[in-house]
C-alpha cells in the first residue's frame, strides 16, 4: 500500500473509532438505576460499530509501518494482532450483555448482572489494549512514524491500562473507581482511548498531506 494512502487510511479509522466511542461512553451515565434496553443496545451498537473501526485501523496501521519503515513491521503485526484480540474480547463482551437484555423481561444493568463479562471489559481488555497501545508507540517513535507527542503518549496511556489489570480483585461495583466491572476500569479508559484515538487520527491524516513524518526515517528517543 502507498504511504500516502496508508496514512489517510489510518487517520479516517483512527477518526471514526474515536467518534463512535466518544458518542458511546457518555451513555453509560444517563441513568443511575438500571436503564432501560433502548439504552443499552444503543451503545452497545456504538460500540461495537466502534470496534469494527478499531479493526480497521490496527489493520491499515500494520501497512503503514511496512510502507514507512520495513524494519519494524513486527511491530505494525503485533498491534494489528493485539488490536483483533481486544476488538474480538469486547464484541464477546457486548454480546453477553444484549443477549441477556434482550432475553430478560425487566430493567437490568447488564453491567451488573452479566458477570461473564467482568474481567473481559476489565482485566483482559486493559491487558490487550496497553499492549496494543505500547506497540502502537514503539512503532511510532522508533519507526518516525509521527510527531513524538503521539508515541510518548500512547506509551503513558499503556501505563495506566496496565495499572488496571489487578482490579479484578477488588470487586464487581461499578460505582467504584478501581474495581472489576468499576467505572475507572472500564468507562474512564474507554474516555481516555477514544480522545487520545481521536487526537492520533487528526495527526496521521494530517500527515498525509506531507507523504512523511517530519520525523521519518529516523528513530526517536
Amino acid at each position: 500500500m502507498n504511504e500516502t494512502v496508508a496514512r489517510r487510511l489510518t487517520g479516517i479509522a483512527g477518526i471514526a473509532t474515536a467518534a463512535a466511542f466518544i458518542i458511546e461512553v457518555p451513555l453509560y451515565f444517563v441513568y443511575s438505576g438500571p436503564p432501560p434496553d433502548s439504552n443499552v443496545l444503543a451503545r452497545l451498537l456504538i460500540g461495537i460499530l466502534a470496534l469494527a473501526f478499531l479493526m480497521v485501523f490496527v489493520t491499515v496501521f500494520r501497512e503503514l509501518v511496512k510502507a514507512a519503515n520495513p524494519a519494524y513491521e513486527w511491530v505494525g503485526t503485533l498491534a494489528f494482532a493485539a488490536g483483533l484480540v481486544y476488538s474480538t474480547v469486547t464484541l464477546v463482551s457486548s454480546g453477553l450483555e444484549a443477549g441477556a437484555v434482550i432475553a430478560t423481561d425487566h430493567a437490568i444493568d447488564p453491567t451488573i448482572t452479566v458477570n461473564g463479562t467482568y474481567i473481559l471489559y476489565g482485566s483482559i481488555g486493559r491487558l490487550m489494549l496497553g499492549l496494543l497501545l505500547t506497540a502502537v508507540g514503539y512503532a511510532i517513535t522508533r519507526a518516525g512514524l509521527l510527531p513524538r507527542w503521539t508515541g510518548r503518549t500512547a506509551f503513558i496511556l499503556a501505563g495506566v491500562n496496565m495499572a488496571f489489570v489487578p482490579s479484578l480483585f477488588f470487586g464487581n461495583t461499578p460505582a467504584h473507581f478501581y474495581a472489576a466491572n468499576g467505572w475507572g476500569t472500564t468507562a474512564l479508559m474507554g474516555a481516555l482511548l477514544s480522545y487520545w484515538m481521536l487526537a492520533l487520527g487528526i495527526a496521521t491524516y494530517r500527515s498525509a498531506s506531507r507523504g512523511t513524518s517530519p520525523h521519518a526515517g529516523a528513530p526517536q528517543h
